[in-house]
Protein backbone atom coordinates (compact mmCIF):
# COMPACT_ATOMS: atom_id res chain seq x y z
CA UNK A 1 0.00 0.00 0.00
CA UNK A 2 1.37 3.39 -0.98
CA UNK A 3 -0.39 6.37 0.61
CA UNK A 4 1.26 9.75 0.84
CA UNK A 5 -0.53 10.61 4.07
CA UNK A 6 1.61 13.69 4.66
CA UNK A 7 0.42 15.37 1.46
CA UNK A 8 -3.15 14.27 2.05
CA UNK A 9 -3.17 15.66 5.59
CA UNK A 10 -1.87 19.00 4.35
CA UNK A 11 -4.59 19.29 1.71
CA UNK A 12 -7.42 18.39 4.05
CA UNK A 13 -6.24 20.18 7.18
CA UNK A 14 -6.44 23.39 5.15
CA UNK A 15 -10.12 22.59 4.71
CA UNK A 16 -10.53 22.09 8.48
CA UNK A 17 -11.47 18.42 8.19
CA UNK A 18 -11.34 16.39 11.42
CA UNK A 19 -8.56 13.80 11.53
CA UNK A 20 -11.07 10.93 11.45
CA UNK A 21 -12.42 12.24 8.13
CA UNK A 22 -8.91 12.59 6.70
CA UNK A 23 -8.18 8.97 7.62
CA UNK A 24 -11.55 7.80 6.26
CA UNK A 25 -11.08 9.61 2.94
CA UNK A 26 -7.53 8.31 2.61
CA UNK A 27 -8.48 4.69 3.21
CA UNK A 28 -11.56 4.93 1.00
CA UNK A 29 -9.51 6.36 -1.87
CA UNK A 30 -6.95 3.58 -1.43
CA UNK A 31 -9.72 0.98 -1.72
CA UNK A 32 -11.45 2.61 -4.68
CA UNK A 33 -8.22 2.86 -6.68
CA UNK A 34 -7.03 -0.63 -5.78
CA UNK A 35 -4.07 0.44 -3.62
CA UNK A 36 -5.77 -1.60 -0.91
CA UNK A 37 -6.76 -4.75 -2.75
CA UNK A 38 -9.91 -6.90 -2.37
CA UNK A 39 -9.45 -9.37 0.46
CA UNK A 40 -6.56 -7.42 2.02
CA UNK A 41 -6.76 -7.37 5.82
CA UNK A 42 -7.04 -3.98 7.50
CA UNK A 43 -4.87 -4.27 10.60
CA UNK A 44 -5.54 -1.32 12.92
CA UNK A 45 -2.05 -1.20 14.41
CA UNK A 46 -0.35 -1.51 11.03
CA UNK A 47 -2.52 1.22 9.45
CA UNK A 48 -2.13 3.51 12.47
CA UNK A 49 1.65 3.21 12.27
CA UNK A 50 1.66 3.64 8.51
CA UNK A 51 -0.50 6.76 8.61
CA UNK A 52 1.00 8.20 11.76
CA UNK A 53 -2.25 8.32 13.75
CA UNK A 54 -3.78 6.54 16.74
CA UNK A 55 -5.98 3.46 16.36
CA UNK A 56 -9.18 5.38 17.19
CA UNK A 57 -9.63 7.20 13.82
CA UNK A 58 -8.61 3.99 12.04
CA UNK A 59 -11.34 2.07 13.87
CA UNK A 60 -13.92 4.77 13.11
CA UNK A 61 -12.93 4.83 9.44
CA UNK A 62 -13.25 1.05 9.14
CA UNK A 63 -16.76 1.18 10.61
CA UNK A 64 -17.82 3.83 8.07
CA UNK A 65 -16.24 1.88 5.22
CA UNK A 66 -18.19 -1.19 6.30
CA UNK A 67 -21.43 0.81 6.08
CA UNK A 68 -20.49 1.82 2.53
CA UNK A 69 -19.91 -1.80 1.58
CA UNK A 70 -16.21 -1.26 0.95
CA UNK A 71 -15.07 -3.27 3.99
CA UNK A 72 -16.27 -6.64 5.29
CA UNK A 73 -15.94 -7.89 8.87
CA UNK A 74 -14.84 -11.53 8.92
CA UNK A 75 -15.25 -13.63 12.11
CA UNK A 76 -11.88 -14.34 13.76
CA UNK A 77 -10.08 -12.37 11.04
CA UNK A 78 -11.35 -8.85 11.49
CA UNK A 79 -11.77 -6.25 8.77
CA UNK A 80 -10.77 -6.74 5.18
CA UNK A 81 -11.37 -4.94 1.91
CA UNK A 82 -14.62 -6.19 0.38
CA UNK A 83 -14.25 -8.49 -2.58
CA UNK A 84 -15.42 -7.37 -6.00
CA UNK A 85 -17.88 -10.16 -6.75
CA UNK A 86 -20.05 -10.70 -9.80
CA UNK A 87 -23.16 -10.39 -7.62
CA UNK A 88 -22.15 -7.08 -6.01
CA UNK A 89 -21.10 -5.68 -9.38
CA UNK A 90 -24.30 -6.82 -11.09
CA UNK A 91 -26.41 -5.22 -8.35
CA UNK A 92 -24.72 -1.84 -8.83
CA UNK A 93 -24.45 -1.89 -12.63
CA UNK A 94 -28.03 -3.09 -13.07
CA UNK A 95 -29.29 0.04 -11.32
CA UNK A 96 -26.73 2.31 -12.97
CA UNK A 97 -27.65 0.99 -16.44
CA UNK A 98 -31.27 2.05 -15.99
CA UNK A 99 -30.34 5.41 -14.45
CA UNK A 100 -27.79 6.25 -17.16
CA UNK A 101 -30.33 5.50 -19.89
CA UNK A 102 -32.81 7.82 -18.18
CA UNK A 103 -30.15 10.52 -17.79
CA UNK A 104 -29.24 10.66 -21.48
CA UNK A 105 -32.91 10.68 -22.49
CA UNK A 106 -33.64 13.63 -20.19
CA UNK A 107 -30.45 15.36 -21.29
CA UNK A 108 -31.63 15.19 -24.91
CA UNK A 109 -34.56 17.43 -23.90
CA UNK A 110 -32.99 19.60 -21.24
CA UNK A 111 -29.29 20.11 -21.83
CA UNK A 112 -28.29 23.75 -22.34
CA UNK A 113 -25.92 25.07 -24.99
CA UNK A 114 -23.38 25.77 -22.26
CA UNK A 115 -23.62 22.19 -20.95
CA UNK A 116 -23.31 20.83 -24.49
CA UNK A 117 -20.07 22.72 -24.90
CA UNK A 118 -18.88 21.41 -21.54
CA UNK A 119 -19.75 17.87 -22.64
CA UNK A 120 -17.82 18.31 -25.87
CA UNK A 121 -14.80 19.55 -23.91
CA UNK A 122 -15.16 16.64 -21.46
CA UNK A 123 -15.08 14.16 -24.35
CA UNK A 124 -11.91 15.81 -25.63
CA UNK A 125 -10.50 15.85 -22.11
CA UNK A 126 -11.14 12.14 -21.77
CA UNK A 127 -9.28 11.46 -25.01
CA UNK A 128 -6.33 13.46 -23.70
CA UNK A 129 -6.43 11.57 -20.40
CA UNK A 130 -6.30 8.27 -22.30
CA UNK A 131 -2.95 9.28 -23.76
CA UNK A 132 -1.44 9.60 -20.28
CA UNK A 133 -2.18 5.93 -19.47
CA UNK A 134 -2.71 7.11 -15.89
CA UNK A 135 -5.71 5.11 -14.65
CA UNK A 136 -6.57 7.60 -11.90
CA UNK A 137 -6.55 10.55 -14.31
CA UNK A 138 -8.62 8.61 -16.85
CA UNK A 139 -11.18 7.62 -14.21
CA UNK A 140 -11.50 11.24 -13.07
CA UNK A 141 -12.03 12.40 -16.67
CA UNK A 142 -14.69 9.72 -17.14
CA UNK A 143 -16.50 10.77 -13.96
CA UNK A 144 -16.40 14.45 -15.03
CA UNK A 145 -17.94 13.61 -18.40
CA UNK A 146 -20.81 11.59 -16.94
CA UNK A 147 -21.43 14.19 -14.22
CA UNK A 148 -22.21 16.79 -16.89
CA UNK A 149 -24.90 14.54 -18.37
CA UNK A 150 -26.37 13.84 -14.93
CA UNK A 151 -26.51 17.54 -14.02
CA UNK A 152 -28.06 18.33 -17.41
CA UNK A 153 -31.17 16.32 -16.45
CA UNK A 154 -32.11 19.04 -13.98
CA UNK A 155 -33.60 16.31 -11.78
CA UNK A 156 -32.19 16.57 -8.27
CA UNK A 157 -33.69 13.26 -7.12
CA UNK A 158 -31.93 11.53 -9.99
CA UNK A 159 -28.69 13.33 -9.17
CA UNK A 160 -28.96 12.14 -5.54
CA UNK A 161 -29.60 8.54 -6.58
CA UNK A 162 -26.54 8.49 -8.82
CA UNK A 163 -24.40 10.20 -6.18
CA UNK A 164 -25.38 7.44 -3.74
CA UNK A 165 -23.99 4.88 -6.18
CA UNK A 166 -20.93 6.91 -7.09
CA UNK A 167 -18.42 5.37 -4.68
CA UNK A 168 -19.22 1.77 -5.62
CA UNK A 169 -19.44 2.74 -9.28
CA UNK A 170 -16.01 4.37 -9.13
CA UNK A 171 -14.50 1.12 -7.88
CA UNK A 172 -15.89 -0.86 -10.82
CA UNK A 173 -15.07 1.92 -13.27
CA UNK A 174 -11.49 1.91 -12.07
CA UNK A 175 -11.19 -1.86 -12.60
CA UNK A 176 -12.45 -1.41 -16.15
CA UNK A 177 -10.22 1.54 -16.95
CA UNK A 178 -7.11 -0.33 -15.82
CA UNK A 179 -7.61 -2.51 -18.93
CA UNK A 180 -5.92 -0.31 -21.55
CA UNK A 181 -7.29 -2.47 -24.39
CA UNK A 182 -10.75 -1.00 -23.69
CA UNK A 183 -9.78 2.65 -24.01
CA UNK A 184 -10.53 3.19 -27.69
CA UNK A 185 -13.92 1.56 -27.22
CA UNK A 186 -14.64 3.98 -24.38
CA UNK A 187 -13.74 6.97 -26.54
CA UNK A 188 -16.08 5.76 -29.30
CA UNK A 189 -18.95 5.13 -26.86
CA UNK A 190 -18.59 8.62 -25.41
CA UNK A 191 -18.60 10.10 -28.90
CA UNK A 192 -21.84 8.30 -29.82
CA UNK A 193 -23.53 9.41 -26.60
CA UNK A 194 -22.45 13.02 -27.14
CA UNK A 195 -23.57 13.12 -30.79
CA UNK A 196 -26.90 11.51 -29.91
CA UNK A 197 -27.58 14.16 -27.27
CA UNK A 198 -26.64 16.93 -29.73
CA UNK A 199 -29.18 15.46 -32.22
CA UNK A 200 -31.73 14.90 -29.43
CA UNK A 201 -31.86 11.27 -30.54
CA UNK A 202 -33.18 9.64 -27.36
CA UNK A 203 -33.30 6.10 -28.75
CA UNK A 204 -29.66 6.04 -29.88
CA UNK A 205 -28.49 7.84 -26.74
CA UNK A 206 -30.29 5.35 -24.49
CA UNK A 207 -28.97 2.33 -26.40
CA UNK A 208 -25.43 3.74 -26.31
CA UNK A 209 -25.61 4.42 -22.55
CA UNK A 210 -26.80 0.86 -21.88
CA UNK A 211 -24.12 -0.62 -24.12
CA UNK A 212 -21.54 1.49 -22.29
CA UNK A 213 -22.47 -0.22 -19.00
CA UNK A 214 -22.86 -3.67 -20.60
CA UNK A 215 -19.31 -3.53 -21.95
CA UNK A 216 -17.99 -2.54 -18.53
CA UNK A 217 -19.82 -5.46 -16.98
CA UNK A 218 -18.37 -7.99 -19.45
CA UNK A 219 -14.83 -6.71 -19.00
CA UNK A 220 -15.02 -6.68 -15.20
CA UNK A 221 -16.54 -10.17 -15.04
CA UNK A 222 -13.64 -11.40 -17.18
CA UNK A 223 -11.19 -9.77 -14.75
CA UNK A 224 -12.96 -11.17 -11.68
CA UNK A 225 -12.79 -14.70 -13.11
CA UNK A 226 -9.12 -14.32 -14.01
CA UNK A 227 -8.35 -13.13 -10.48
CA UNK A 228 -10.30 -16.08 -9.06
CA UNK A 229 -8.25 -18.54 -11.12
CA UNK A 230 -5.00 -17.02 -9.82
CA UNK A 231 -5.98 -17.53 -6.17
Amino acid sequence: MVINMQDYLQVNMDEFLPLRDVVFNTLRQAILTGELKPGERLMEIHLANRLGVSRTPIREAIRKLELEGLVTMIPRRGAEVAQITEKSMNDVLEVRRALDALCVELACDRISDRELEQLKQACEGFEQAIKTQDAKQIAQADVALHDIIVQATGNQRLVQLINNLSEQMYRYRFEYIKDFSQHEKLVEEHRIIYESIVKKDKKTASMAAKLHIDNQEKAIIKQIRLDREKR
